[in-house]
């Protein structure tokens, strides 16, 4: 959330989406956008 906040990734009309930049594209499939459902899916994957 931090590298979230910190590169105004967060849209700006709804905050449960996230813009992604190139860095995040790679992590999330090239999406340009995700939603903050969708991230907790993705990480949820790496932790236990």
């Amino acid at each position: 959330w931090d590298y979230i906040k910190k590169n105004g990734l967060q849209d700006k009309k709804n905050k449960r989406m996230i813009n992604t930049d190139e860095k995040l594209g790679k992590v999330f499939g090239n999406k340009k956008q995700i939603s903050m459902f969708e991230i907790a899916v993705y990480v949820k994957k790496h932790v236990k």
